[in-house]
């Protein structure tokens, strides 16, 4: 837009008009960041709730009470925002309509049923309205407690102060395991239960498995593979006729994009229902962009999209928009899905494709894993943590990376992922100089001893067997071999194994056969140093990858998953 300049006739900018629809993360990047870019731009945010940005994944630990004062969930307020950027904020307000040719949005105040509508025009559009709760077509649903929003946890934290003895939570993914750890500190008598057959579904089972033994350990009740049929004021009914006590029900199932406003607008959806925008976040139309929980993301992995929904892409998916309206240049990221949370002393993260979506897209993958402590073991308090990757076995590229432990868990998590971000092959994970002093580290990290890992998978001719084809590989023949201690052995092996320690191997040889051979130790060192021996005999060997402690949480896992489904 352009108007006179009434003293000497030359043409002068009007300046610009953007509407933001939603606050919280995606929105406020957008709109702080358009005010550092343009101080004259005419900037307005319309937030349906009561606030415009607040920390939602603050929101667990609040009802926790880890988090005491819900003053500091609130990380800006409409005043505090006009102050420093100028932006006119305004909460409460709904809109609910967008007139696409003449560039307005039509609003009306959710504080009167019969507020007049209003319209607002634009020259620029960003829509924001997040996710909202899935919910569950059963009897009794509305008895459930949500944890979407500030709203909601303060009415959780209402019920609390009636003191309820027991609470079920509906879904045991992030934010569910969150919610059911901070009730069971509050002292009730907590069941999560999970449609899937596994808690944590973005983790492979072998690792889910890690976390669902810390809830139980915390006494928190798990029931996987079954779905809530009913809700009473007493608990739930499951779909398999068990009753379970719950004088509180709060439902964490997931998400689904709220793509209200984009189907008003007749803007295009994507595969997945959400938004469907280009690599500058613009949807169909070029004058309205969509960020945050409603679009759908450009996979990091896969030449795919996703539903991600994640406050870190919706932050720099509203910078990068911000970016493209003023005319800067914007480099499209593509995303992995970093994720992290922490259940009582547990920690477990994962970034990329999982083992089981792998598996469903056809591709083909290889499998590192180590078992290491967080720092050196000589060292006081070192802890363990079981960490996987999943690479492609052509080039070397990441396709996932999983971890489970205690400290040190982010750590490792991050790294895989920025290696992935900078697209390094695996192998390359051994070259990297990371920070090493006892109390951090050893002098290998477990993310350099992943590289050397894979480093002989790839080019030294290691080859590893999954825990899963080891009956197979029995059935035809082959020696299954524990390297470890005759005292470790009695302890506990798998079925069928037979006991050469791996410093005694070459004196047993004329004992154990001629092979082929399947050798496993603890976590696999051992093991690789064995197999490596064998093939250098003359022998045909391989390692079992993990070792028996990745054995027996399989194991542990395929149980679990029987015993319910049974």
């Amino acid at each position: 837009m352009h108007k006179p300049d009434a003293s000497d006739g030359s043409i002068e900018l009007a300046p610009r008009r953007v509407v933001i629809v939603g606050g919280v993360a995606g929105g406020m990047s957008a709109a702080t960041r358009l005010r550092r870019l343009d101080e004259h731009a005419v900037i307005t945010v319309l937030e349906r709730s009561g606030y415009v940005s607040y920390a939602s994944c603050g929101l667990p630990y609040y009802v926790g009470s880890v988090i005491e004062d819900e003053e500091d969930l609130l990380l800006q307020t409409p005043a505090r925002l006009h102050a420093r950027f100028r932006l006119d904020v305004r909460v409460g307000t709904e809109v609910v309509g967008i007139d696409r040719e003449r560039h307005y949005v039509r609003v009306r105040s959710m504080d009167h049923e019969s507020a007049q509508v209003t319209t607002i025009e634009y020259d620029k559009l960003i829509l924001s309205p997040g996710a909202s709760a899935i919910g569950l077509d059963i009897p009794g649903y509305e008895r459930m407690r949500l944890l979407r929003t500030v709203e909601d946890a303060g009415r959780l934290v209402g019920d609390l102060s009636k003191t309820p003895r027991s609470a079920v939570v509906v879904g045991a993914g992030f934010v569910g395991l969150e919610t059911a750890e901070n009730l069971a500190r509050h002292g009730l008598a907590v069941t999560v239960v999970e449609a899937a057959p596994q808690v944590l579904p973005a983790l492979d089972p072998e690792l889910a498995i890690l976390v669902e033994d810390e809830l139980l350990a915390h006494g928190v009740a798990v029931i996987t593979g079954t779905s809530v049929a009913e809700v009473h004021e007493w608990g739930v009914i499951l779909d398999d006729g068990r009753a379970v006590e719950g004088e509180l029900v709060v439902a964490s199932v997931g998400v689904r994009p709220d793509v209200r406003l984009a189907r008003i607008a007749g803007l295009t959806l994507g595969a997945h229902d959400g938004i469907a925008v280009d690599e500058a976040n613009r949807t169909s139309d070029p004058d309205i962009y969509a960020v945050g929980d409603a679009v759908e993301k450009f996979d990091a992995i896969g030449d795919t999209m996703s539903l991600i929904a994640l406050a870190n892409v919706a932050n720099r998916q509203g910078r990068r928009v911000a970016d493209h309206i003023c005319g800067r240049a914007s480099r499209h990221v593509p995303s992995l899905g970093t994720a992290i949370v922490q259940v009582f002393s547990v920690v477990a993260a994962t970034t990329g494709w999982n083992e089981r979506r792998l598996v469903a897209a056809g591709r083909r993958y290889r499998v590192v894993r180590t078992h290491p402590m967080d720092h050196a073991s000589y060292y006081p308090g070192a802890e363990s943590m079981s960490i996987k990757v999943l690479f492609d076995p052509d080039n070397g590229m990441i396709l996932g990376a999983q971890a489970v432990g205690g400290s040190g868990v982010d750590k490792r998590i991050d790294i895989l992922a920025t290696a992935m971000s900078g697209r390094l092959p695996v192998e390359e994970l051994a070259n990297l100089e990371l920070a090493y002093s006892p109390p951090f580290s050893s002098a290998k990290d477990p993310v350099n001893m992943l590289g050397y890992l894979a480093e002989n998978m790839r080019f030294a001719g290691c080859d590893l067997a999954e825990p899963n084809e080891i009956a197979e590989l029995l059935a035809h023949g082959w020696t299954l071999l524990d390297v470890r201690t005759e005292e470790e052995h009695r302890q506990g092996s798998i079925p069928g194994s037979v006991c050469a320690p791996v410093d005694e191997l070459r004196e047993r040889l004329d004992r154990i056969g001629t092979g082929p051979f399947l050798v496993y130790c603890a976590v696999g060192l051992r093991g690789h140093i064995a197999t490596t021996l064998l093939k250098g005999l003359g022998y045909r060997a391989r390692n079992v990858s993990g070792g028996h402690r990745t054995y027996m949480a399989a194991q542990a896992a395929k149980r679990a998953t029987a015993s319910r489904v049974g």
